[in-house]
């Protein structure tokens, strides 16, 4: 393996090899789903998945559910409206407030991720961690060494539905 800078400073890079790491895991999500339906960004998930489970949100309390910033939500929001899988409206209560909400195509887009691709996601990326042990960045080092040797993609294609 090549020298890699990032896994010899250890903690002290941890952020960018964590981010490093789930960019590997969303494009691996991102190459088992193309051809499978519309071509949607694995990171725009969560935003659908809170707005299937809880309905309307305002942009604030997308970006409290997530745990992200509020204008991250609304660059994402705005991708998913310009899909047509959202659409987004002004608080009745309160003018200022800008409420999300699934489209039809949003909820399809959901349902079919429910039943084909994220139980095949989920199985894959526990097949991943179910074997580690140790520490932190052992186990982080461990994912990595597996993704190298066979890629999040192949193994979501492995996962039968």
């Amino acid at each position: 393996m090549a020298q890699d800078l990032v896994r010899e400073l250890g903690y002290l890079c941890l952020g960018s090899r964590l981010k490093r790491l789930g960019e590997r895991l969303q494009t691996g999500v991102q190459q088992a789903s193309d051809g499978s339906g519309p071509s949607l960004q694995p990171g725009l998930f969560p935003i659908l998945a809170a707005l299937h489970r809880d309905g309307p949100c305002t942009v604030s309390s997308l970006a409290e559910a997530l745990g992200v910033a509020q204008p991250g939500v609304t660059r994402s929001l705005a991708k998913l409206a310009d899909l047509g899988f959202a659409r987004m409206s002004r608080g009745a209560e309160d003018q200022r407030q800008r409420v999300a909400e699934l489209t039809e195509s949003g909820r399809k887009v959901i349902r079919r991720a429910e039943e084909e691709l994220w139980p095949r996601v989920e199985a894959a990326v526990r097949s991943l961690c179910e074997p580690l042990g140790g520490s932190l960045l052992d186990q982080i080092s461990a994912i990595e060494e597996a993704l190298a040797e066979k890629p999040l993609h192949e193994r979501i294609a492995e996962v039968r539905p």
